[in-house]
């Protein structure tokens, strides 16, 4: 049994032997961490750490970044476009975003289950509705044995490890193993620096990868009109003229309550008939400050306002 260590909090980190630490190139607290800097800036990143400081404390809100899968529509596994929707369903049914959340994020990321993040006026829980909050794996092997899809399914999976995060690393790992032990795919993972990795995602080099997206503005259609409309960002093939239709209504609807109703259709349809991109994971806000600081403001604005702040004498 490994030996741990206690601070001002109990976590779940392991003390780090120091046997033959000379011939070590590297060495970080708990082995989690190839390099000193990453193991100063780890414990930033969970909020547990710094929350067991009695002087400070951990204020949460709302986030609007979000973490998602782009399908490329014409590289990515599947023969047919009835075969690639089978793959993206498949996906979608055996992901387990609150492992990503818990093991990997430490609920600094909450599970994402529509395009539209919650905390965005207008949004469902689409993916949730229509796959499920826990994995599946004999339902996902249904739609892969319905299309008549060969298993496993070999997936070639790009994500950049440095401009998302320095988890991002970790993060997918974690989906390469979740994919892998259904054995319904056979994820080949690899990374790409940024630069590159912006110039080629373009260019059909990736058929399944990562993105993020923080808003422009705090409304449901910065997450629709950039992604979905065949013009789109992503640039990942996409063309549903029902979608296209549904934005451009909600774009211009001047009644709230009619253009939450088209605002949910467009996410319930991407969720069940299309998955051109697949929500894992959304952001929140994270401030921490001394216990004596006190109008601490985290709203859905999603701008951290100084006005308000003031020190207890």
């Amino acid at each position: 049994r490994k030996a741990r260590a206690h601070g001002l909090a109990d976590l779940p980190r392991n003390t780090p032997a120091l046997y033959n630490l000379g011939q070590q190139r590297w060495f970080g607290w708990a082995g989690a961490s190839d390099s000193l800097w990453m193991a100063s800036v780890r414990p930033i990143l969970d909020p547990r750490e710094l929350g067991g400081n009695p002087r400070l404390v951990v204020h949460e809100g709302p986030g609007g970044e979000l973490r998602y899968l782009v399908f490329n529509m014409n590289t990515m596994p599947g023969n047919t476009p009835e075969q690639k929707l089978a793959v993206r369903k498949a996906v979608a049914t055996v992901v387990d975003r609150d492992a990503l959340s818990r093991d990997v994020y430490k609920g600094t990321y909450g599970p994402a289950y529509s395009v539209v993040p919650q905390s965005i006026p207008g949004a469902n829980e689409a993916f949730k509705n229509v796959y499920g909050d826990r994995p599946d794996v004999a339902r996902a092997r249904q739609f892969l044995t319905g299309a008549g899809v060969a298993l496993p399914v070999v997936l070639n999976l790009q994500y950049n490890p440095d401009h998302y995060g320095v988890s991002s690393s970790e993060e997918y790992a974690a989906l390469k193993n979740q994919l892998d032990r259904t054995g319904l795919f056979q994820v080949n993972l690899q990374s790409t620096e940024w630069v590159t990795y912006t110039a080629e995602r373009v260019k059909d080099a990736y058929p399944v990868y990562q993105l993020g997206w923080f808003p422009d503005f705090p409304d449901a259609d910065n997450y629709l009109t950039p992604f979905f409309l065949p013009d789109n960002f992503i640039v990942n093939h996409f063309d549903a003229p029902e979608i296209a239709r549904l934005i451009t209504a909600e774009a211009t609807e001047p009644d709230p309550a009619k253009r939450a109703a088209l605002i949910g259709q467009i996410q319930d349809a991407m969720a069940r008939d299309h998955i051109s991109t697949l929500p894992l994971l959304t952001g929140k806000q994270i401030a921490v400050a001394d216990k004596d600081i006190d109008g601490i403001l985290l709203d859905k604005s999603f701008k951290f306002q100084f006005t308000p702040l003031r020190k207890n004498t």
